[in-house]
């Protein structure tokens, strides 16, 4: 019988004769529903239940940065509330303060239980998602506020690529050093910012192309380097960008929001279908909340029509929020293989 691992690679090389299913990252208020549904007392049992291929390994998770402090405290120790919130580099015109912040050190990951996590999972015989998150577009944000980040590219160019320069170093370095710990474990790293609205990105793709996809390529050179293969994850409308993923070495593109302009699975499967994995698209916006379980499996047939074996099922956000349905999770796991595993009579 084909491991989960197996059939991740088959997807990823062009070879499979099925698709692949991941349940996601649920939501930490979806738990308790979820495990009592699915008889499980932890979301690793429940990706096994459900037959997900791979599992998200997350060094965040897994109590990596040892100080106790948040790792970029680009707020001053203030919590944020919007997006618009300035931090610390809100009104700096001069990158000299920029370098004077407390930077945080790679010296201080501690992978030991990352790693034994990634050995659970080996052994389940499931793929390994893993690597630091490198938000950078997030944590850059944060810095700044997202509106005066956009407005600085423009007027302070340098003060945006020394903050996001010091980020993206940190990742480097955490990564370099999970990455020679891990050695063959890891199957592919899996890291994510969300570019997209509902209607398109968030920057203009000039500006994508001058302030982010430089370092993305580093961020994607190094993985390669290691032999790892690369899954993105970006939310929104993010289609006018895909190609640059794909010319990057962008292997997969997670999660496919469904309802978002361009991101409809017709209009992927006819620009990029046999240049880029698919993993996600089933909606969380109208049908896995809202609709019915036959409606689900309708959805994960047709996606499976489109998209052809080469596929991971996964919803269109990692996030299974409280209002869905344990039987719509079951209905979209149950339909990648047609096959009734959760009878709950």
């Amino acid at each position: 019988m084909i491991t989960g691992k197996e059939r991740f690679n088959a997807i990823v090389e062009g070879r499979s004769d099925t698709c692949g299913f991941w349940h996601g990252d649920p939501n930490p208020a979806s738990l308790e529903k979820l495990y009592a549904y699915f008889k499980v007392t932890n979301d690793f049992e429940l990706g096994l239940k459900l037959g997900s291929i791979c599992r998200w390994v997350r060094p965040e998770e897994c109590h990596a940065w040892t100080k106790n402090e948040p790792i970029f405290d680009a707020l001053d120790g203030k919590q944020r509330s919007t997006l618009a919130e300035g931090g610390v580099f809100s009104e700096t015109e001069d990158p000299a303060e920029v370098e004077d912040f407390p930077w945080p050190d790679a010296a201080y990951m501690d992978y030991a239980e990352t790693i034994k996590e990634m050995d659970k999972t080996v052994a389940a015989g499931q793929a390994v998602l893993s690597g630091t998150w490198c938000c950078f577009f997030h944590d850059v944000c944060n810095f700044l506020g997202m509106e005066n980040y956009f407005m600085k590219m423009y007027t302070h160019p340098e003060v945006v690529d020394t903050i996001t320069r010091r980020v993206v170093d940190f990742y480097i370095a955490a990564n370099e050093k999970l990455f020679d710990l891990a050695g063959d474990k890891i199957d592919a790293f899996f890291f994510g910012n969300d570019f997209g609205s509902q209607l398109d990105l968030l920057i203009s793709p000039e500006l994508f192309d001058r302030f982010i996809m430089p370092y993305f390529r580093e961020l994607i050179n190094q993985a390669r380097r290691h032999g790892l293969r690369v899954a993105l994850h970006s939310c929104g409308s993010i289609d006018r960008v895909i190609p640059t993923f794909i010319d990057a070495g962008v292997d997969i593109l997670h999660p496919i929001q469904a309802m978002a302009k361009n991101m409809d699975a017709e209009s992927l499967c006819r620009k990029y279908k046999g240049k880029i994995v698919f993993m996600g698209g089933v909606d969380t916006q109208r049908i896995l909340p809202f609709g019915t379980p036959d409606d689900v499996r309708a959805e994960v047939r047709r996606l499976k029509n489109l998209f052809g074996p080469n596929y991971i099922v996964s919803s269109s956000h990692e996030s299974i929020l409280p209002n869905v349905a344990p039987e719509n999770l079951a209905a979209m796991a149950e339909t990648v293989t047609e096959k009734k595993y959760f009878n709950q009579s």
